[in-house]
């Protein structure tokens, strides 16, 4: 048998939570150590795997703490944890909570999340869910980075070869105007009839929006964005405002539009669809906790159908 590096799972969570928090300071409050405590572990996991992991000096502001062989050994010091949290699980009893932790973007939060956890609650009391809300980006690179999140539910941005996509649902998008617009007049308005109308869009990195503008720029149209927001439920409340129409996607429920005093058509066909649905780390397998709850939001998975 080859010669193993003998590091610990200490040493390890330190080098991963370094590379989430993005720094020393943040690391050793989030894992309660002292600075030189972190250090400490970061030394010594250095001498056991022979390679600079980490940048020693503060010197000009970078996007990642880490050296370029801390970035190549980061996806297998996070599977490292995964492992080594699965061995202590083994033989552990049954009877305690069980916990699972998932980013979802603020559009399925909302209007998926909420609802599917809580049903998800009634069906397994045993098992904890901890829900966070991130950008589409955001969830991306956390999956990559931080080894206690399970999975992602989301419309991937960009995910790439080191993540994996299960699909859950579709979703068509509509416009929504201020009550009375002469938009509404108008049963099936097509994007030319918006050129010239004021437009609020989705900020910008965000999938929503690309499709948005994708669709226009596909027919030759420059839209004339007045305004960009962060959520749908953001620009929902610009256009009850009566600042602008947006093209948003839309719940078969109507939770979108709900409440608010806006009017509504349908945009079918017209913008590519947004997909949703689960981001897990490739070539690792969920946690039961996790994999039930994966199983729960499928569309015939739950007590309830997804979406709506």
């Amino acid at each position: 048998m080859p010669d193993l590096p003998s590091v610990s799972s200490d040493q390890v969570a330190a080098f991963v939570e370094v590379a989430r928090a993005g720094s020393l300071r943040a690391a050793a409050a989030a894992l309660h150590l002292t600075e030189q405590g972190v250090r400490n572990r970061l030394v010594a996991l250095e001498s056991r795997v022979g390679a600079e992991l980490y940048h020693k000096q503060r010197g000009p502001r970078r996007r990642s703490p880490l050296t370029r062989q801390g970035e190549l050994f980061l996806p297998h010091a996070v599977a490292f944890l995964d492992r080594a949290r699965r061995l202590g699980d083994l033989f552990a009893g049954g009877d305690g909570p069980r916990e699972v932790r998932v980013a979802a973007t603020q559009y399925l939060t909302l209007y998926v999340m909420l609802d599917a956890v809580r049903a998800f609650h009634r069906a397994h009391p045993g098992i904890r869910v901890r829900l966070s809300t991130r950008t589409e980006r955001d969830i991306e690179d956390a999956l990559l980075r931080d080894p206690e999140l399970a999975f992602g539910v989301a419309a991937p941005y960009e995910a790439g070869a080191d993540l994996e996509y299960r699909h859950l649902f579709s979703l068509d998008w509509g416009l929504i105007t201020p009550p009375g617009h002469r938009l509404l007049r108008k049963r099936n308005p097509v994007l030319a009839d918006l050129a010239d109308e004021p437009l609020i869009v989705f900020e910008q990195g965000s999938t929503g929006r690309q499709h948005v503008l994708d669709a226009f720029r596909g027919q030759g149209l420059s839209p004339r964005v007045d305004m960009e927001a962060t959520t749908t439920g953001v620009v929902v409340k610009m256009v009850e405002a009566g600042l602008g129409v947006a093209v948003v996607p839309l719940m078969p429920n109507g939770a979108v539009t709900r409440g608010a005093k806006v009017g509504v058509r349908p945009l079918t066909g017209q913008v590519r669809p947004i997909h949703s649905g689960i981001l897990l780390r490739r070539g690792e397998a969920p946690g039961p906790a996790a994999e039930a709850l994966i199983r729960f939001l499928q569309p015939d998975g739950g007590n309830e159908k997804r979406p709506g």
